[in-house]
């Protein structure tokens, strides 16, 4: 339930109510007495979550159909001031419904009103959050995670890709998934983030063999190396680390699940980075 709080924002203890009072909510039960939800009634429960926060009255969703329901979703995110709670529930309905010409209707709307480091910052990275929850609860399937993150992917390349080439004397930072790490959209975006701030990128991507970063800082001479740990859990992921450390004084900025860190200490060498905005701020410190 907790995982479900999360992703719609609706209370535990609201839900039970609109079980007890409305029909639109039916959660099955596990052998232990545990309730759960439906993928389709996951959808659901993102719509209404929507609707909710924009001023609909649950008596009234109550007696809409799929088709009413839909339409004043559709309605609502098409609002040109839509907050980002709503964008983020959009995109994560995008993505279950595996719905392009939504998706780009909202980034487009972001982008335009924010531009793409913001939309970045402030859209996808807690989207990309929100898709850790929903493996964690086992309410998306790979194709569903493929066919959004190819949608980003698209888009941040596009980007990288329109941005000038860094100046002559840019600062260089070497970035890269160490073995084991394949998860590459969060690496990706802080690729352009750095670019867009005017660093050399020396960008390795997934799979990097630890033993290969010696070499790696001595042909690039990087100011800075950044990596993430997504499936490397605290021990895996310290070892690693340890290893970097024992090859090269350079600084390391790593990120990703804080779990994932339990066994590392952290010093001048190695730094956390907690979100973009911390990573933004690092960058424009060195610049």
């Amino acid at each position: 339930m907790a995982q479900i709080e999360s992703l719609t924002g609706i209370s535990a203890h609201t839900l039970r109510i609109w079980e007890r009072r409305y029909s639109f909510l039916s959660p099955g039960r596990t052998k232990t007495n545990i309730r759960f939800y439906s993928d389709q009634e996951l959808v659901k429960l993102l719509n209404i979550s929507l609707l909710t926060r924009n001023g609909f009255k649950i008596s009234k969703i109550d007696k809409m159909d799929e088709t009413d329901l839909h339409e004043c979703v559709t309605n609502v995110l098409s609002n040109v001031t839509q907050d980002i709670e709503d964008e983020i529930s959009g995109l994560t309905l995008c993505m279950l419904e595996m719905n392009e010409e939504e998706f780009q209707k909202i980034f487009q709307r972001r982008t335009n009103r924010k531009g793409l480091q913001v939309t970045i910052t402030e859209l996808i990275y807690p989207f990309l959050k929100e898709i850790e929850i929903l493996w964690s609860t086992n309410k998306l399937i790979p194709a569903q995670e493929h066919f959004i993150s190819n949608l980003i992917r698209q888009k941040i390349i596009t980007a990288i890709d329109s941005l000038p080439l860094p100046a002559i004397k840019a600062p260089t930072i070497c970035m890269f998934l160490l073995e084991g790490e394949d998860h590459e959209m969060g690496l990706l975006l802080a690729s352009y983030i750095a670019r867009d701030l005017g660093w050399r990128v020396i960008y390795l991507g997934q799979n990097v063999p630890v033993d290969n970063i010696k070499e790696v800082v001595r042909l690039s001479q990087p100011l800075l190396m950044f990596s993430m740990f997504v499936v490397n859990a605290d021990q895996k992921a310290a070892k690693l680390i340890a290893k970097i450390k024992a090859q090269t004084d350079v600084t390391f900025l790593v990120s990703g699940s804080q779990y994932n860190f339990t066994k590392v200490e952290m010093d001048e060498q190695v730094r956390f980075m907690s979100s973009p905005q911390e990573l933004i701020s690092h960058l424009q410190i060195k610049e």
